[in-house]
Formats: C-alpha cells, structure tokens, sequence
C-alpha cells in the first residue's frame, strides 16, 4: 500500500504568556515551539509549521527570484514584519533592498518590504486571500503576490494603488508570468510544483 506519510498531531499545549491584546513586543517573549505567531490588530494568529509542498514552492520562489534580482535586492523567506505595536507578521517571502539587510537584526519595517508573497495553504486560505492582503495594503507594501498551489499552480499579483490593491492579475501554469515590480522577472509558476531536474 502507498500513500502519503502523516504524523498525528501533538496533545502537548502550549502556555503562552500575558493575553490579549497582544503586542509585539509580546511576542518575544512566546516560547520557540514550531508554531508561526502573527498578530493583527493584537489578536494572535497561529500557523503550524508547513507541509512539504509550501516549503517545495517557497524554495523554488527564493530560487527563481535569486537569479532575477539584480545585485540591490534580496529575495528572503519568512522574516517578520513589524507593521505596528499590535501588527506582526511571517510572509512566506520577501524582496528587500540589500541595504536593509544590513541594517536590520530583528524584524523589517513595512517600508523596507517591496514585494511580500504568501503560499496558501489550507490552514490559511482566509487569512492569505483577505486579511493579509489589507494589511499588506495598509502598511503600505507595494507589491503583493498571493501563489495559488491548489490552482495548478498560479500566482496572483497584487499591485499597490493609493491605500488598496488593484485587482489581481492571475498567471496560471503554463503561461509565462512577466513582472517589472520589483524587479524584471519572468516565470511559469509550474516551475513552483516542479522536481529538480
């Protein structure tokens, strides 16, 4: 028999210091568990680490925008964002300059974040298609791309307008996904499913 290997769940539960709402500052004190704690508007966000096929697509993202990126800008999985005393959060990936790189040792300002991207998963489709998008807006991120792996796979490609995002543009595999922000890079988001050759 075949099939996919599963692990059962944890019982253990976890006791988190103060309560909410909670701030940021809060969240350094939360204890390395493996889980993902996000905050918006001081309420607290909880992702389980995730499963092998985000973590396939996000590495191949990474990949794909490294070889794009002129020598300015650096392409970076899951970093956190302050995006204020009660706002924090992990995109799957980040563009920053260079720069800010340097300059930063904890968590980036939504100032330094020229593109985020988040890999939905079934755990966070609400979060990833609605509440992420406005807060990415909000903070004033310019460029936002939501990756679609249920949808074979595609990417949706968000770009900042005012205070919201335009509509998206929708590439879908086995087209090429050409985009200038914030950066020239052109892709087919098949490649984000695809084994290594």
């Amino acid at each position: 028999m075949t099939g996919k290997r599963t692990m059962e769940p944890a019982t253990r539960r976890t006791i988190l210091p103060g309560g909410p709402p909670f701030t940021v500052d809060d969240l350094l004190t939360f204890p390395d568990d493996g889980n993902r704690y996000e905050l918006f508007d001081g309420s607290l966000l909880v992702s389980p680490p995730p499963v092998p096929p985000h973590q396939f697509a996000s590495l191949r993202l990474v990949r794909v925008l490294e070889d794009a990126a002129p020598p300015e800008f650096e392409p970076l999985p899951a970093v956190g964002l302050r995006a204020g005393r009660r706002d924090f959060f992990v995109p799957d990936l980040v563009v920053v300059p260079t720069e800010a790189v340097e300059e930063t040792e904890l968590m980036f300002r939504p100032e330094d974040i020229l593109l985020a991207v988040e890999i939905v998963s079934p755990t966070t489709e609400a979060r990833d298609r609605h509440l992420k998008r406005a807060a990415y807006a909000a903070a004033g991120i310019p460029a936002y791309w939501r990756i679609e792996l249920s949808e074979g796979p595609s990417v949706h490609v968000h770009e900042l307008a005012g205070d919201e995002y335009k509509p998206a543009e929708r590439y879908d595999a086995g087209e090429a996904a050409t985009l200038l922000a914030p950066f020239g890079v052109r892709f087919d988001p098949a490649v984000l499913v695809r084994p290594r050759a």
